[in-house]
């Protein structure tokens, strides 16, 4: 009888999940990360076994930076019975969704010898052409951009190139960004565009650390068929007036150096859409150069914002500022999500974005205003000379999701005796004033640090129970900024070992970054430094959090107990109650309990699972899939592998 009821509930799945394809980045544009599939339950995903295993053959070989950059971070699509998905070395490939087997692979030729900054992407978008005969060449197309910047469509059935997009299937992105030459592998892009009816939107990413004049962050919109370009939007004016009625009204007038020359505030995460109103959700990073703002005064919106635009023409329609005058490379850099939200009794489109402060913004989609209140409250203000920071910052009244209290000696944490007295002695001669503590020439400690908070992986929707899943960050890291004339003499003194430096042209300083870590390579802070947290947004509370990974692969083997692993990557709901992830540095793959938090499944693979997963039904079976090729920047075993997950064929 237990058999038979298992058959009834599956048949149930496959009727209510067998129309749904996983059509874009996020399950489909509204972000959400969730399956309808509910085959897989707690109750038997202790049967989930490997159903079938893909190797792309890509792990960079001949790139110049592969092995400081290179991670494998897609999310394939799933559309009728094929997966697409792509590499940041420029490769895309079609598999059979039930078998794993290659249908075929397109190679966009990549340029290998320049110096990316970013050796990543995250998915290809779909679209299908609704005037094109069936069957027809290109009627369902596939659009991806590569780190070379480049955009390009490819005939879904075949993956051959769609000769009426652009020039010979493809159109050249570095033109009109003020392409600085000197950093020609800077400007890239590694997320999918989004598709809004018969548009192609696609923003960039730039790092932003090198200078005052970088590139800039446009996003831009193009014709599906022709590869046309429909409209683009800069999220920093370039005039010294702003009329009233111009795409930013917030403006009432600019600094004309500081308009012409800020570069970056490039949009590099994941954009959200409404199809029925019509509406793009543009997350936005931060203006360049990321510590020090002196050369662009000001709150510098719509930089380090969530901006909403009409898809068909770009036209600005309303932006929230989450962060005002960066000075942390607190980019806003998840995925918008896209939530019908119950709220005093009604339903609300909402707008849910996470942060790499931790915070969780919750916004009415249609005019941005605050779901849950945010309020200005005063943050540090101690400087460097020239710097100029916000008084104040936007807290959401949500609970944040990781800390924003100082670090004291006190809060220090090592893996022996000796190891912690280092770390104390380290926080204590370094500044520590809490979130928004500007930037230093001693150091400055920065909890949550630039890397999260959330970061690209962004979170996941489960609308049973009104709960968003994210993956987290609580790690602390070191900034110092370095006058010029002493730059020089800091790189090359041999005494920053493992620190990041960056230039920082056209300020008075450098800057150097590093996590905070002991002389044993642990952070100086206590675990959990990565944690899987549900916040419940029907009543505003955290329903549960859980650490996430060990320190198995990253520690020695006495100290592989340690709960909650730094990590890269978002979760995946089902209807069946599962919460799947990867991400950590312990290259596991996880299943909890959505509703309870209880891990119910783990899964050992081969290399690090540094992407979102995804989920789908075909030929009667639930399967979950990830890429796991691992993450240069994370330090994780490195791989090809393409896994899906099934339970035993009955």
């Amino acid at each position: 009888m237990r058999n038979l009821w298992w058959v009834v509930l599956a048949c149930a799945s496959t009727t209510h999940a067998a129309g749904f394809d996983w059509s874009a980045y996020g399950g489909d544009g509204r972000g959400l990360r969730h399956a309808p599939p509910a085959q897989i339950t707690p109750g038997n995903v202790a049967q989930l076994e490997l159903a079938w295993s893909f190797r792309t053959g890509e792990l960079g070989d001949g790139f110049v930076r592969a092995d400081k950059a290179l991670t494998f971070e897609a999310t394939p699509l799933k559309i009728g019975d094929a997966l697409y998905f792509n590499t940041a070395t420029g490769k895309v490939f079609a598999l059979d969704a039930a078998s794993g087997r290659e249908r075929w692979r397109f190679d966009a030729g990549v340029d290998k010898g320049r110096d990316y900054s970013e050796m990543a992407t995250r998915g290809v978008g779909f679209w299908r052409d609704g005037e094109a005969a069936a069957g027809a060449a290109c009627a369902e197309r596939l659009v991806f951009a590569t780190i070379d910047a480049r955009l390009i469509a490819l005939d879904a059935k075949n993956g051959t190139r769609c000769a009426d997009f652009g020039q010979r299937g493809e159109v050249d992105l570095s033109r009109g960004v003020r392409l600085v030459q000197r950093r020609l592998g800077n400007y890239q892009v590694t997320s999918p565009p989004a598709i809004a009816g018969d548009v192609a939107i696609v923003g960039s990413s730039i790092g932003d650390n090198g200078g005052t004049d970088l590139e800039l962050g446009v996003v831009r919109a193009y014709d599906l068929r022709s590869g046309r370009l429909l409209w683009h939007w800069d999220p920093i004016p370039r005039a010294a007036k702003i009329p009233a009625d111009a795409a930013n009204p917030d403006f009432d007038e600019i600094d004309a150096q500081t308009a012409h020359w800020t570069g970056a505030a490039n949009a590099w995460a994941p954009f959200a859409v409404d199809a029925g109103r019509g509406l793009v959700f543009i997350p936005t990073g931060s203006a360049s150069p990321d510590f020090f703002g002196g050369m662009r005064p000001g709150d510098n919106r719509w930089a380090n914002s969530v901006v909403a635009l009409k898809a068909a023409t770009g036209e600005f329609v309303w932006g929230r500022q989450l962060v005002h005058h960066d000075l942390w490379d607190y980019d806003v850099a998840s995925q918008p999500m896209l939530v019908d939200l119950p709220k005093n009794g009604a339903t609300v489109p909402a707008l849910v974005q996470l942060t790499k402060t931790g915070q969780v913004f919750v916004l009415d989609r249609e005019n941005g205003e605050p779901l849950f209140p945010i309020e200005e409250r005063a943050v540090p203000q101690t400087v460097v000379a020239g710097e100029t920071p916000s008084p104040t910052q936007p807290f959401s009244s949500l609970p944040p999701l990781v800390p924003h209290a100082p670090v004291t000696p006190d809060d220090a944490w090592g893996l022996t005796f000796w190891d912690r007295n280092a770390c104390r002695d380290k926080i204590a001669a370094l500044r520590s004033q809490g979130i928004f503590t500007p930037p230093s020439l001693e150091g400055t400690i920065e909890r949550p640090g630039y890397a999260g908070g959330s970061n690209w992986g962004g979170g996941a929707w489960d609308p049973q129970r009104n709960l968003l899943l994210a993956n987290v960050l609580d790690l602390p890291f070191v900034v110092a900024l370095i006058p010029r004339d002493k730059l020089g003499t800091e790189y090359d003194s041999g005494l920053y070992d493992g620190w990041e430096f960056a230039w920082q042209s056209g300020t008075p300083y450098g800057m150097r970054r590093t996590l905070l870590k002991s002389p044993l390579g642990a952070p100086c802070t206590a675990p959990p430094w990565g944690k899987l947290v549900a916040l419940d947004l029907a009543k505003g509370t955290i329903a549960w959090s859980k650490p996430l990974g060990t320190s198995r692969d990253k520690a020695p083997w006495p100290f592989w107990g340690i709960e909650g692993s730094p990590g890269m990557g978002g979760p995946l709901t089902t209807a069946g109650g599962l919460t799947f992830i990867g991400a950590t540095t312990d290259n596991f793959l996880r299943a909890f309990d959505t509703a309870t938090g209880e891990e119910v499944w783990t899964k050992r693979l081969p290399a690090g699972a540094q992407a979102t997963p995804m989920s789908y039904e075909i030929a009667g079976r639930q399967f979950v899939v990830v890429a796991a090729g691992g993450h240069a920047k994370l330090g994780t075993t490195r791989g090809d592998y393409v896994m899906a997950f099934a339970l035993p064929p009955r």
